[in-house]
């Protein structure tokens, strides 16, 4: 593996453990010439899913993208890192279990705000109003008061 930091080819593994649930390996590496430490991840390799968007375009999916959102919906919360990486591996492997090489921006959304519902509302709400799009106040009052009864929205 090449060091980010000076590019030298010759890194040693000085911590490994599992990760995202057990579905990658998390490895710690440093460098033999500049002595710097960074971290990589090892997953399965899957063949791509393409993710119908609600224009009808298509684009490869990423998890990354995810990740990024999800993030953003949380910021200022007491939500950590790991707890998001988490719902993601959980997304992506009910991705891959459907088996199926294309997949819409909406039915990804849902499996992502069921899982982030039950980790913290406040970002729920944050990345369904992203997600679906709100135009006014009284969707934010629809989805408060769908997860006050406990409902679905």
């Amino acid at each position: 593996m090449r060091c980010p930091f000076c590019s030298n080819e010759e890194t040693k593994v000085v911590d490994s453990r599992p990760a995202d649930s057990n579905r990658s390996v998390r490895r710690r590496r440093e460098c033999s010439e500049c002595g710097g430490r960074f971290t990589t991840y090892e997953r399965y390799e899957m063949q791509p899913i393409m993710v119908v968007k609600r224009d009808k375009s298509r684009e490869i999916y990423n998890r990354d993208k995810i990740l990024r959102g999800l993030v953003k919906a949380s910021e200022k919360r007491n939500v950590s890192i790991e707890e998001l990486s988490d719902i993601v591996a959980d997304v992506d492997m009910q991705l891959r279990k459907t088996g199926r090489s294309e997949i819409t921006s909406e039915e990804i959304g849902k499996m992502t705000m069921e899982l982030l519902k039950n980790l913290d509302s406040v970002a729920y709400i944050r990345f369904a109003s992203v997600y679906r799009d709100f135009k006014d106040i009284d969707q934010f009052k629809e989805i408060i008061d769908e997860l006050r009864k406990g409902g679905e929205y």
